[in-house]
């Protein structure tokens, strides 16, 4: 037990030595951040980001086999030459990065159908397999909830039904004794079954926060998404994402996810709805309210929920923001937050725009660090 607490204790140093490197060798004329010039749309159609999806799928139907006796003028019992039927497709899931929910699939999904056999022993086409893109890191639950895919590469696949396989024509059941076959089979039904489908891997930094700390006007500032901003607390109630572009073409995707309370781990508000969401992400993003009453009880908290839900969870690298340092007396409260966590705090104002430069730094840094790791690892 005293090993395993060592061992966390070492990555949290080494992560809190990781921030400290980067607070101190900070160079913005390198990996600059592209602050979008372009106005944000005007449009007021609320998107939805469809994080989870209960899906039927039935493989496509296999073709009939033909009954077919062949009559030519040189030969009028030439035979049987019905052809068999051609095999129906596939339903296959692909993850892909095109793609980052289930809006565009449908709750069913069917593949094509198999050509019926012809004269002259043709074989019926093969369906085509329908090939659905899904968000890399999706999780496939069967009917019965057990885990039964982890698409969580880029191009893998799982094949969720089947096809059925052709029907034979006549041709195939001619024997010497049963020279002129008079039977065929039906094309075989495809697969019919259901699926939950589960996004866990969203964003490579993930907000993490009490609700009203700010998360949403921060992600706003620092890139095109548009969630919803409001004075009372849980405004938002779905994960936003939004993409930070750097002038060496590198993109970082971060994620607005709803507000964390007390006892989430125990599924109370949110609860596990949120916290699966944060489970894959790279980098944890801590957003404290500098203006409130003791900011560094806020961390504890939020600290205690995410060890509580997963000990793996908890390990991550982490990024301390304080936000609303614009309001009053928030500045001491910055310093003495910095001085208990023994950790380095960017205070920063996301309505203001107040040391976001410094901030968006210091994201492509903790990006880099962790893509290196995740290599060397691999």
């Amino acid at each position: 037990m005293l090993g395993i607490i060592s061992r966390n204790l070492a990555r949290q140093l080494s992560h809190t030595d990781t921030t400290h490197k980067i607070l101190n060798s900070v160079n913005y004329s390198q990996r600059v951040a592209l602050r979008p010039k372009k106005s944000k749309s005007i449009r007021k159609e609320i998107q939805y980001f469809t994080d989870a999806k209960h899906v039927r799928v039935l493989g496509g139907k296999g073709g009939d086999g033909c009954i077919n006796l062949r009559q030519v003028w040189c030969n009028e019992r030439a035979g049987p030459d019905g052809g068999d039927g051609g095999n129906g497709g596939h339903i296959i899931f692909e993850a892909s990065t095109d793609v980052n929910n289930y809006n565009h699939v449908t709750s069913i999904l069917k593949a094509d159908e198999g050509t019926k056999g012809g004269t002259n022993e043709c074989h019926g086409r093969n369906a085509s397999h329908t090939v659905v893109k899904v968000p890399v890191g999706t999780i496939i639950r069967n009917d019965e909830g057990k885990v039964v895919g982890d698409l969580d590469k880029e191009r893998a696949m799982f094949v969720a039904a089947r096809g059925g396989s052709g029907g034979k024509g006549n041709k195939f059941f001619a024997t010497s004794l049963q020279q002129t076959p008079r039977i065929c089979e039906y094309g075989a039904d495809g697969e019919d079954l259901t699926y939950t489908l589960e996004l866990r891997s969203m964003a490579d930094v993930g907000f993490i926060g009490f609700p009203n700390a700010g998360k949403s006007t921060l992600l706003r500032a620092i890139s095109r998404a548009k969630p919803k901003v409001a004075s009372y607390p849980f405004t938002t109630l779905r994960p936003h994402i939004g993409m930070i572009q750097y002038d060496d073409y590198e993109q970082v995707a971060i994620a607005d996810l709803p507000g964390l309370i007390p006892d989430s781990h125990k599924n109370k508000g949110l609860g596990i709805q949120f916290l699966k969401h944060a489970e894959r992400c790279s980098v944890l993003m801590f957003v404290l309210d500098a203006s409130g009453e003791e900011p560094w009880k806020h961390y504890e908290i939020l600290d205690n929920e995410i060890n509580q839900f997963s000990q793996k969870l908890g390990q991550r690298p982490r990024i301390i923001v304080a936000n609303k340092i614009d309001a009053p007396d928030a500045e001491v409260n910055v310093k003495e937050l910095e001085e208990r966590l023994s950790r380095p705090v960017i205070g920063i104002s996301a309505k203001m725009g107040t040391n976001l430069a410094k901030l968006l730094v210091v994201i492509r840094e903790h990006y880099d660090a962790q893509r290196r790791t995740n290599l060397e690892e691999n």
